[in-house]
């Protein structure tokens, strides 16, 4: 499956953006979906996922209650809606997936067989 997040740009504090993670090659039904992000000088780290029945969404404590995720599958597509943006939300943000994921492991890049392309979100103070 290739995967192709967009949607990222410069926004101020407190503004919204929305990510999308558009799938081709499979359809992204039964397969998790997760979000990482990497700041400059920092690690991966995971943001949010959606289970593969697409029933379950998790969040770091971080975005928790500032970011949502949905599907649509007419458009094989996932959407990473973020509000409430901070300065430190500043990142390059990749989607990724997998169609073996238990829960456990969502929030493991390594659990991830496919990744695409980062998109950059800079807020700014």
């Amino acid at each position: 499956v290739q995967l192709q997040a967009s949607g990222g740009g410069v926004v101020q504090a407190g503004e919204s953006l929305r990510l999308s993670c558009a799938a081709s090659g499979r359809t992204l039904r039964g397969v998790a979906v997760g979000w990482f992000r990497q700041a400059p000088g920092k690690e991966r780290e995971f943001v949010a996922a959606s289970s593969r029945t697409g029933s379950g969404t998790y969040f770091s404590d971080s975005v928790k209650g500032r970011f949502s995720l949905s599907r649509d599958n007419a458009k094989n597509t996932v959407y990473l809606q973020m509000n409430l943006l901070k300065p430190e939300d500043t990142a390059v943000y990749y989607c990724a997936a997998g169609s073996s994921i238990i829960t456990s492991s969502l929030e493991m890049d390594s659990a991830y067989a496919y990744w695409g392309p980062g998109t950059l979100v800079t807020v700014s103070s």
